[in-house]
């Protein structure tokens, strides 16, 4: 039986069919931004759009499973902690369950991220693995033994909804958070933050490029993100020591990263001492911004 996995997404909803391990089919359509119902509908269509490319060969209907920039309450089963906040207190779940006629699985998108890269990826055959997922928001997902980590309030590796650690004066109170909070490191490190950082307004891709070509404002830009991301980091490391951080999401595109973030986090790694050595890896998720919907078409194999 086919498993299709979706990634619903700020700006896009991604899905893709999985034959065994092989990605047999692939689409994208734009997230509906702020209605629930044209949301539902739009993952549902995506569904059945993908079966139907898969025409006779799908005579059961595939599995489904889900990645969401949040999570489910585990009383209530409502949406809650989504950074696409038209999702939060909806029964998500049941909806698009009633809408395809059928079970489906869903779970953090960091947490599918992060399963992903652990099976097969950039963090195979590592004890613990910390996925990071750096877009239109902040999230994390944490396996420890190829087991992804939810907790009974199901905020593991809510990394984005802390705050920026070892903050500036500049810093400080932070920008404000759709949870309510000011200075969580989402409202540092995700694709709008940096944008709104840099002075000129422009979209990650640009000022990387800019800042490639010399730009002053644009390598400053950088370069106070790859400091705050240090320190965010190190703060992980304290707590929970990973063999590997993998990033993924549109600005993990940014490849200096893996080589300029490790290279500072060591000032604030407890026990790192003066030459900042730290054993943990920084890597670029080996499956790019597929992670995230493959780890989602592989919750029916791992439940």
């Amino acid at each position: 039986m086919y498993r299709i996995g979706i990634d619903l997404g700020g700006t896009k909803i991604e899905g893709i069919a999985l034959d065994g391990s092989t990605e047999v089919a692939r689409l994208r359509v734009p997230t509906p931004r702020g209605d629930y119902a044209a949301t539902v509908n739009a993952v549902a269509s995506l569904v059945e759009a993908i079966e139907e490319t898969l025409g006779s060969a799908a005579r059961e209907k595939a599995s489904v499973g889900i990645g969401i920039p949040g999570t489910l309450h585990p009383g209530t089963g409502l949406v809650k902690n989504a950074n696409s906040v038209w999702l939060i207190g909806h029964s998500l779940q049941q909806d698009l369950e009633a809408r395809l006629g059928r079970p489906v699985r869903l779970q953090n998108d960091a947490n599918c991220f992060a399963v992903s890269e652990a099976a097969d990826g950039a963090g195979a055959g590592a004890e613990v693995v910390f996925g990071v997922i750096i877009g239109t928001g902040v999230g994390a997902g944490i396996v420890v033994r190829g087991t992804a980590l939810t907790g009974p309030n199901g905020v593991a590796g809510e990394w984005g909804h802390n705050p920026l650690p070892w903050a500036t004066a500049e810093e400080c109170p932070g920008p404000g958070c759709y949870c309510g909070r000011r200075g969580c490191v989402e409202t540092f490190l995700s694709g709008p933050a940096l944008q709104s950082d840099y002075a000129g307004n422009a979209p990650p891709p640009e000022i990387v490029r800019r800042a490639t070509a010399g730009e002053p404002a644009a390598s400053a830009a950088l370069e106070r993100y790859e400091h705050r991301m240090a320190r965010a980091l190190a703060s992980v490391i304290n707590l929970l020591d990973p063999d590997v951080i993998v990033l993924g999401g549109g600005l993990s595109n940014i490849e200096r990263l893996c080589t300029n973030v490790p290279a500072l986090w060591g000032e604030w790694v407890f026990g790192a001492g003066a030459a900042g050595q730290v054993r943990t890896r920084l890597a670029p998720a080996r499956h790019g911004d597929s992670s995230g919907v493959r780890g989602a078409a592989w919750l029916w194999a791992l439940q």
